[in-house]
């Protein structure tokens, strides 16, 4: 008799079952999550999506029969490096991301699928968002500025110095309610030519905020060590901060800050959550006030994305294939999460809105 394949073993479990059984049961102490499926699609996994792991109940952000789908994950010449900075546009009919080393923002058409180079020449950009007015902005590793497009397409610096010296490298950036911008300054562009260029430190590690009529402040200073991801609770009540210290040594934090906002300081600082052994990076909320937080870096088991509840419980996980390092909302519903995961782009739709200013 010959030995049983993978396959074949899969589709005799769920034809010998009145209800087919989820794969997760299916993987049970090999790959419960199904990270090693077929990527193409063409080998369908069964509902509810295994790739949710519930740790609350009070976790309803999973729509049971949506798929988790990889829609990018170029190969050969075209293959991605370090994808990051997610944006969706939706007057546009696309997302738009990062490919940081390779110097290029790449765009993927809703209506067809099509992938496509946005940008070329992109000043090793990292995060992107959108203004009140739908205009792109762009936070850039190797210029060390930040940049909006204009709606006549043309491109405006908003920021590339403070106080007479030159930004580090600016990493993600968030909208507040009254139309400025806080980003953050980490310094990740200079700190090797792979995702800019080596440069000397001239400023700390900071956020910072434009307002609307284009004057740039100090909004945080500490406590991290390597400010990263960044965006606001739904009543703009709260900022939460990624610090990616962790990239600097397993002695330094790998974790969330959560600040007050009064009128336009960040105050308050507490730690919100702590993802060691790994880390995170970039952070979406959605409606409700949960986070939903890109994870990686501390083994297979990290890979993919966090859910906290304001309270910052952790609600749920959703596992991918490879470390997770940006995401956000889109879809006309707002209702897909988009993730940018190292060298892939994944997607599924959720029982959740995500915030529309974030």
């Amino acid at each position: 008799m010959q030995p049983l394949s993978r396959r074949h073993f899969l589709s005799s479990t769920v034809a010998s079952a009145a209800i087919a059984a989820p794969l997760s049961a299916a993987l049970a102490g090999t790959d419960k999550f199904a990270r090693d499926r077929d990527w193409s699609g063409n080998d369908p996994v069964s509902y509810p999506e295994p790739a949710w792991e519930i740790k609350d109940k009070r976790f309803t952000g999973n729509q049971s029969n949506s798929p988790l789908q990889r829609l990018w994950h170029g190969v050969g010449t075209d293959a991605g490096l370090w994808c990051e900075g997610p944006v969706w546009m939706a007057d546009w009919g696309c997302l738009l991301w990062s490919d940081i080393p390779n110097h290029r923002v790449l765009r993927w058409s809703e209506d067809d699928g099509h992938v496509s180079i946005y940008q070329a020449d992109s000043g090793y950009s990292n995060g992107h968002t959108r203004d009140m007015q739908g205009r792109l902005i762009a936070v850039e590793h190797d210029t060390r500025r930040v940049r909006r497009r204009e709606l006549d397409g043309s491109w405006t610096i908003l920021c590339d110095s403070f106080e007479g010296k030159k930004l580090n490298a600016p990493n993600d950036l968030a909208i507040f309610h009254d139309g400025s911008i806080f980003f953050t300054d980490p310094g990740y562009g200079i700190m090797n030519p792979y995702e800019g260029h080596k440069a000397t430190f001239e400023l700390p590690t900071r956020v910072y905020r434009i307002d609307p009529a284009g004057h740039v402040a100090v909004a945080a200073e500490g406590p991290m060590r390597r400010p990263n991801g960044i965006c606001f609770s739904p009543d703009f009540k709260k900022a939460y901060v990624v610090d990616s210290g962790f990239t600097d040594g397993p002695k330094y934090p790998g974790n969330i800050i959560v600040f007050d906002v009064k009128g336009t300081a960040l105050s308050n600082a507490q730690v919100f959550a702590d993802f060691k052994p790994g880390m995170t990076d970039g952070i979406r909320c959605d409606t409700d006030g949960n986070l939903w937080c890109g994870w990686g870096w501390g083994g297979p088991d990290t890979n993919g994305v966090r859910v906290h509840h304001p309270d910052a419980s952790v609600l749920a996980i959703l596992h991918l294939p490879e470390i997770c390092a940006n995401l956000c909302f889109g879809g006309a519903k707002r209702d897909r999460l988009f993730m940018c995961a190292s060298t892939s782009v994944y997607a599924i739709y959720v029982n959740a809105i995500g915030h529309v200013v974030s």
